[in-house]
């Protein structure tokens, strides 16, 4: 069972594809809706805060992605990119009767919110993209987004076995480097970052359902290093360049507003995240990598800042907010400021 904060109710949303568990305030209004997406290995649950503060001018619903939080647990089709996840949310927005809202995505989530644009910008009125993943997806790529080397070390082969064995363990501990706890610690936020919320944190990551279907994925072998692929199934392989490239966005003849939301500490999303197997390899922390010219380091914010460019350039509106000394999680760590950026945005 979620831990709701009080002021949020939880309910199941039947639709024709799963059963979505989507979390609300209290005595909604009617007033315009925000749609929160979470990112991966987390739920809903970290939204509750920032949903308990907005006004009552706005009607919050968070929901949570197939496989994480309370839904249910279906699989992931990762050759269609994120497309599993914002069809799933599609599904929700027409069993709820909302034809159009404000969506603000997290991490995986603000790709899940990019698919959306792309797909059906008629239903975006704004999108919020907090520490989004690369308009190119995560990793195996060059700054214009050619796929190096079949997309090697990317996808569900990169995932540590010890994060996703304590994953599926329960483990809430801090007893290891791997454990989810030390991990949303060491890389969710950046140092300094305090909260009396951290069980509930850990809660919302340990929601998440492994194996090869859901996280991380299943994976292929690869001939170059580090030796393996991108699979065809599971949540990492659905941010693999060879699955999700959502770059067309700065085409759409109706471009929804973009609000770039980021930390300058991201250990996460950043052109040297050490997320990224190619970057591991550039300081040596996995043997063999054949150097810059075979598999760099893929650049995430500089290619995310050059897409959203060409979207502002081809009429979009983009307005970029960088929070000093914050890491991959800017509604956690700095509240009262995101608040403040996102009411502006949507003109609440």
């Amino acid at each position: 069972m979620a831990t709701l904060l009080a002021g949020i109710t939880a309910r199941t949303v039947a639709t024709p594809r799963l059963a979505v568990n989507v979390l609300e305030r209290e005595n909604q209004g009617t007033g315009p809706v925000v749609v929160f997406l979470h990112g991966n290995v987390s739920s809903s649950l970290f939204w509750q805060p920032l949903m308990l503060d907005l006004p009552d001018s706005v009607r919050p619903i968070a929901i949570d992605l197939r496989g994480f939080g309370d839904s249910e647990t279906a699989p992931v089709d990762a050759t269609r990119g994120l497309r599993d996840f914002s069809d799933d949310v599609l599904g929700v927005l027409e069993a709820l009767g909302i034809e159009r809202a404000h969506f603000v995505g997290w991490s995986m989530g603000a790709g899940v919110v990019m698919q959306l644009m792309l797909d059906r910008a008629d239903v975006v009125a704004t999108a919020t993209l907090t520490a989004p993943v690369s308009p190119y997806g995560f990793g195996g790529t060059t700054i214009d987004g050619t796929i190096l080397s079949d997309a090697a070390g990317t996808g569900g082969g990169g995932a540590n076995p010890d994060f996703v064995a304590a994953l599926a363990a329960g483990d809430t501990t801090a007893d290891s480097p791997t454990s989810p706890r030390q991990v949303f610690r060491a890389t969710y936020v950046a140092a300094g970052y305090e909260t009396g919320l951290e069980d509930l944190w850990v809660e919302s990551m340990l929601s998440t359902k492994t194996g090869e279907d859901n996280y991380p994925g299943n994976s292929v072998p690869n001939d170059a290093w580090p030796g393996f692929g991108p699979g065809d199934r599971g949540v990492l392989n659905t941010m693999t360049a060879d699955h999700f490239n959502v770059t067309a966005i700065t085409e759409l003849e109706t471009k929804p507003p973009i609000l770039w939301i980021r930390g300058d500490a991201d250990a996460i999303v950043s052109d040297a995240s050490f997320f990224d197997l190619n970057m591991l390899g550039s300081v040596g922390a996995i043997p063999g990598w054949p150097g810059a010219s075979v598999a760099p380091p893929q650049p995430m914010v500089s290619q995310t800042r050059q897409v959203f460019e060409r979207y502002g350039a081809n009429g979009g509106a983009v307005r970029e907010v960088l929070f000093d000394g914050c890491g991959h999680s800017p509604h956690l760590e700095r509240p009262v400021e995101f608040r403040e950026a996102l009411l502006a945005h949507i003109g609440g």
